[in-house]
């Protein structure tokens, strides 16, 4: 007999899906053996800098645009309506603030890298710290892996390379797009068109205003997203060797600026049609609890329950959507793979053996990317036998190192006077803190949902951090009215938004404190273009405020203006001088 509520794929699904892990194999097969066949590190890793802007883009959105976001973010809008869109108002200055002043930095230096930096602007020690701390970050988030994917992923990425992950990620990106899409149209039919999905989810209140609400201990606001957020996609975006690698395998600088503003309406796009897909969702199912009819076991499954019950007479769609869905992982996975392969070789062996050939370190190269492959697949194993409660915890652990990894460049690039002592005693704290709020919010949600409803658990609030469009975001499985967090709990009911610029604040702070009582970094010893000439472009900006004003005498704003302006310009000189603050030309 059927378990209620249970569908089937049809051979046509398979044959969809198997498309998809052939396809993508396909592609890695095909840049093992043509061009260079990836017999150097530069091919291998960054495929010999020879991207353009667009493929780096779609490639840079799929990244983080985890499955994980894709289930997640439909069943968040479903459950609390629509107010988690406005952390695309994050991706703005989420976008600018990498493309203008990390991706430079970055680039200038001629890094393979990016913890190469910070050897070039502290010391090896820090270096290191900051490249096992990423290892253990992405290690982490393997716990999310299907088992099913990770050989296929594997093979493809030691094979072909970053040129076979960015073509990959450029794949696999449309399947995602169609995907969802295809869900969207057929679950709009199905509630009889447009006009009729929208009355209902209009009636139904997930249509959600902006909340202006400046409590930092509400999960969704719109400053908790939107600012919040920023500091999240900073984490992603603006220092995550993932992603810096494909900044780095762009042609020129200006291409690598261009994927950044190239990947805002790809993000937008993908964050709109997850929500779209929430929506829809209510439009067919309403407020009807599908755990309470034991149709799913959990939340996280709404969105695979609601895409097999709506298409179950559209042969090839569920297999298109599940094909969408496993795009999303094997962009993810292979990004995670290759970055990984990279900081090993560059941050960890070679340093160790100068003497390595670029053919013996190539071929290292592929074994740790398959090797990397290998440890995947062992824990994706362990987590299909145990509970979903790891799966939480690997996420969250994802989310609360990229805060402190944040605050140790921000700190470099920065501020010129932070030292050695510094940086390393700021990312302990970071870390020590991470860990501290996010498991000791974890521990007090869970005790907080236990005395609400200690009958029915099932709809308890779980603390999971997601990868949005991002993204990468985060997405806590709640119920439709969210207990108020109890005041006793303190920073426990911080936002988890908050979380990363938190810990990336609490580096900073720290760091600086210490570089203070240690003795601050000396001008003659900070590398030239390892810093970002942060006063001058505020005293440059404030300059040109101040000469439309100068014909209107001296009227109180222009002599606030020009006061405001010659402390700077005090301030700019003891700051550093400027042939280390400017950065190196290419």
């Amino acid at each position: 007999m059927d378990v209620p509520g249970q569908k089937y794929f049809t051979t046509i699904d398979f044959v969809l899906f198997a498309l998809l892990l052939v396809a993508s194999m396909a592609i890695g097969l095909y840049y093992a053996l043509s061009g260079g066949r990836q017999r150097t590190t530069q091919e291998f890793l960054l495929a010999d800098r020879s991207m353009k802007c667009l493929p780096l883009s779609l490639s840079l959105m799929a990244t983080f645009q985890s499955a994980v976001a894709i289930v997640g973010t439909p069943a968040e809008v479903y459950t609390n309506g629509t107010q988690y869109w406005f952390i695309g108002c994050s991706y703005i200055l989420g976008l600018l603030i990498p493309a203008h002043i990390f991706i430079p930095v970055f680039y200038r230096l001629n890094l393979t890298s990016a913890y190469q930096y910070l050897e070039l602007r502290f010391c090896k020690t820090v270096r290191i710290c900051g490249t096992v701390t990423f290892i253990f970050q992405m290690v982490m988030y393997f716990f999310h892996v299907c088992f099913a994917i990770s050989p296929v992923v594997t093979v493809y990425t030691a094979l072909g390379g970053l040129k076979a992950v960015i073509w990959t990620d450029v794949f696999q990106t449309v399947v995602m797009f169609t995907g969802q899409m295809a869900v969207i149209i057929v679950g709009v039919h199905q509630v009889g068109g447009f006009s009729d999905f929208w009355r209902k989810v209009t009636d139904g209140g997930r249509i959600s205003g902006i909340d202006l609400n400046p409590d930092p201990t509400v999960r969704h606001t719109f400053w908790t997203l939107a600012v919040g957020g920023v500091f999240l996609m900073l984490s992603l975006y603006g220092v995550n060797q993932a992603q810096v690698q494909r900044y780095l395998s762009s042609r020129t600088e200006k291409e690598a600026i261009m994927s950044c503003y190239m990947a805002f309406p790809c993000l937008q796009i993908a964050l709109g049609l997850s929500c779209l897909m929430g929506l829809v969702m209510f439009a067919c199912y309403g407020d009807i609890n599908l755990v309470d009819q034991q149709y799913i076991k959990s939340k996280d499954q709404m969105v695979l329950y609601f895409v097999m019950d709506m298409l179950q007479d559209f042969p090839g769609l569920p297999g298109l959507f599940v094909a969408c869905l496993f795009s999303a992982s094997l962009s993810t996975i292979s990004s995670a793979f290759n970055s990984l392969a990279t900081v090993t070789m560059e941050d960890l062996i070679k340093p160790n053996y100068p003497s390595i050939t670029d053919s013996r370190a190539t071929l290292l190269s592929k074994i740790l990317a398959f090797s990397y492959g290998l440890v995947c697949l062992a824990m994706a194993y362990i987590v299909h036998l145990m509970n979903s409660s790891v799966l939480q915890a690997a996420l969250s652990i994802f989310g609360m190192l990229g805060g402190p990894l944040l605050g140790l460049f921000c700190l470099g690039i920065f501020f010129p006077w932070a030292n050695s002592s510094g940086a390393v005693t700021g990312l302990i704290a970071g870390l020590v803190m991470a860990f501290w709020v996010g498991i000791g919010g974890f521990v007090a949600q869970m005790s907080s949902s236990v005395t609400v409803c200690p009958h029915n658990c099932t709809d308890t609030v779980a603390t999971k951090n997601l990868t949005m469009a991002t993204v990468t975001a985060i997405m806590t499985p709640v119920t439709n009215k969210p207990s108020k967090p109890v005041a006793h709990h303190g920073l426990y009911s911080l936002s988890y938004m908050w979380y990363s610029a938190f810990n990336s604040s609490v580096v900073v702070l720290i760091g600086l404190f210490v570089s203070l009582i240690t003795g601050p970094m000396k001008e003659r010893d900070v590398t030239t273009g390892t810093v970002y000439p942060l006063m001058d472009k505020i005293h440059s900006l404030l300059q040109i405020l101040v000469k439309p004003k100068a014909c209107m005498g001296s009227s109180p704003e222009h002599r606030v203006i020009l006061r405001t302006s010659q402390s700077l310009n005090v301030i700019k000189l003891s700051y550093t001088s400027r042939s280390i603050l400017l950065l190196g030309k290419k």
